[in-house]
């Protein structure tokens, strides 16, 4: 990845040019540098997780705490950590029974 010199935008690569899209600058493209850059390569997302065959012991971190569900009798839940609110304000943990499925998050009880 090459930034402008210029305006500190990102460069894209036209021919043997680097050309920036905001300000027009352009610079000879050198084989040498760009070994030594880091690329990445778009993956396809299909967008569905088949997640039949995982054990529910091998889905996320676990902890000791009681569900909500009154005909439940789980003590152990799997969570996760969401922000929710603005950045300057404590994630909030989202439970999963193990036993029923019952979610909840931290502050509803």
């Amino acid at each position: 990845m090459q930034f402008c010199d210029e305006c500190g935008s990102m460069m894209h690569t036209e021919g043997d040019t680097w050309v920036c899209r905001s300000c027009g600058h352009e610079e000879l493209r050198d084989s040498a540098t760009e070994e030594s850059m880091t690329t990445t390569e778009d993956q396809a997302d299909d967008g569905i997780v088949d997640m039949s065959d995982v054990d529910d012991a091998e889905i996320g971190p676990t902890t000791k705490v009681r569900c909500i569900n009154p005909d439940c009798d789980g003590e152990r839940a799997r969570y996760e950590m969401k922000q929710i609110r603005s950045a300057d304000e404590s994630e909030t943990r989202f439970f999963t029974c193990v036993e029923c499925g019952q979610k909840w998050r931290e502050d509803d009880h």
